[in-house]
C-alpha cells in the first residue's frame, strides 16, 4: 500500500498528525508512508521520523502555479490513498489530493465554507467536531481508514495516549549540550523558554502578546527565580527578541539556530516555556515540557498544550474564540478595544498561571 500524507499548511498542524501516522504504521507495516509539504520546518521535523518513507518538498507558493501543475503531474496515481492534515480548509489543499487522483482520499468535512473550499472532493470523510483538539480529529480519520481496511480497535483509549512525536539525532543533542555550556548555564539552573513569535500569515502578527509583556515577564522571572531566560524563534523573529532582550537590558539569550530541530532540541532543557499559540507550542508539547500558553482569538479546544502539562493564559471572553480556521485574515468585529483579547492580557495574568503550573508541579 502507497500512502501520502498531505501536510501542506503549517508546522503545528504537520507535527499533529504524527500520532497518526504511527498507527497506520502500527497496522501496516510495510506500507509506504510519503508526506509532502511545503515548509521546510515541516520538511525538518519530519525527516528524522522513522514510519515515513520519503519526505516530498515543494513551495508551492514560490513556485507558482504551473510548475506546480506540472510537480502534481509526476505524482498522479502513484497513491491508494492519501490524507489530507487537519485543518487544512483551502481549495488548493482538496484540489492537489483530487488532481493526485488516490482512489482513497480522506479529509475532514467542514462545519463552515467546506463546499466553497471543495472538500467534496475527497470521497472518505468525517464530520468535524468543534469539541475536539485536531490530533483527536486526525485519530478519528485514521480510524475510519482503518475500519475501511477491516481493522477494529479502541479508539478513545489510543487518543488518551497518542503522543506527538519528535525524533531528534544525536547531532541535535550535540548542538543543545554544546550551546548551553558555550552560555555557561548549568544543568541546575532554572531554564525558562519565551515564544514571542507566532505566523504572520493573514494577519495572525494580531495573535502575538507584545513584546514589552515578554519583556516584563522575563525580568520578574529572573527576579523571582533567578531563571536563565532564552527566547525563541526563526529567522524572522530574530529582531524581535533582539527587541524583547534590550528591554530586559540585554539579560536573556536569543537562541539563533539554523533549523526547526535545533531549536527544538535547546527547547528541550527548560524547566518552563511560555509561548503564544504557534509551532513552538505545540514542539514544547512533543518535548513534554511545562507550557504556559497565551490565547486570543484562536480555538483553545483545536490546538491547546497536547499531553504535556500546562495552563492557559486567556480572557475568556464572550468573543472567544472568534477564530477556528479560514483562508480569510484574521479580523477582530469588537468596537471598543480591537483584539483586546490579547492586548488586555496582563504580565500579571500570564504570571499567575505560572505561579499555578509550578506550584502543581
Amino acid at each position: 500500500m502507497k500512502i501520502l500524507v498531505i501536510a501542506l499548511s503549517g508546522i503545528g498542524d504537520a507535527l499533529m498528525f504524527s500520532p497518526s501516522i504511527s498507527l497506520i504504521k502500527k497496522f501496516f507495516p510495510n506500507a509506504n508512508i510519503d508526506l509532502l509539504c511545503m515548509f521546510k520546518g515541516v520538511k525538518d521535523i519530519y525527516e528524522t521520523n522513522p514510519h515515513l518513507s520519503k519526505i516530498i518538498y515543494f513551495n508551492f507558493m514560490k513556485e507558482g502555479y504551473l510548475k506546480s501543475l506540472f510537480f502534481l503531474l509526476k505524482l498522479r496515481k502513484k497513491y491508494d490513498v492519501t490524507f489530507n492534515v487537519y485543518p487544512s480548509n483551502r481549495k488548493e489543499y482538496n484540489f492537489i489530493s483530487y488532481l493526485i487522483g488516490a482512489k482513497k482520499r480522506y479529509a475532514v468535512e467542514y462545519l463552515r465554507m467546506d463546499f466553497q473550499n471543495l472538500g467534496f472532493l475527497n470521497n472518505y470523510r468525517i464530520i468535524e467536531n468543534d469539541n475536539f483538539h485536531n490530533v483527536k480529529e486526525n485519530l478519528l480519520l485514521t480510524k475510519l481508514f482503518l475500519e475501511n481496511e477491516g481493522i477494529s480497535f479502541n479508539i478513545d483509549e489510543y487518543v488518551s495516549n497518542a503522543n506527538l512525536e519528535l525524533f531528534l539525532t544525536e547531532s541535535d543533542l550535540k548542538f543543545r549540550d554544546n550551546w548551553y555550556k558555550d552560555k555557561e548555564i548549568l544543568d541546575n539552573e532554572f531554564v525558562v523558554g519565551f515564544h514571542a513569535g507566532c505566523s504572520t500569515l493573514k494577519n495572525h502578527i494580531k495573535r502575538r502578546w507584545e513584546p514589552e509583556k515578554f519583556a516584563s515577564l522575563g525580568t520578574k522571572l529572573i527576579e523571582k527565580f533567578s531563571a536563565k531566560v532564552i527566547l525563541f524563534g526563526g529567522p524572522d523573529e530574530f529582531d524581535l527578541n533582539e527587541t524583547i532582550n534590550s528591554l530586559m537590558d540585554n539579560k536573556a539569550f536569543v537562541a539563533m539556530t539554523n533549523s526547526i530541530r535545533e531549536t527544538s532540541a535547546l527547547m528541550s532543557r527548560c524547566n518552563l516555556f511560555v509561548t503564544n499559540d504557534s509551532a513552538l507550542m505545540h514542539l514544547a508539547s512533543a518535548l513534554k515540557l511545562n507550557v504556559i500558553a497565551i490565547f486570543g482569538p484562536t480555538n483553545t479546544n483545536y490546538v491547546h498544550p497536547w499531553r504535556t502539562k500546562h495552563t492557559i493564559a486567556t480572557l475568556n471572553l464572550d468573543c472567544q474564540p472568534c477564530f477556528y480556521y479560514s483562508p480569510k485574515p484574521l479580523t477582530c468585529h469588537r468596537y471598543d478595544v480591537k483584539f483586546k483579547c490579547i492586548k488586555e492580557l496582563s504580565v500579571d495574568m500570564v504570571y499567575n498561571q505560572i505561579e499555578k503550573l509550578l506550584s502543581s508541579s
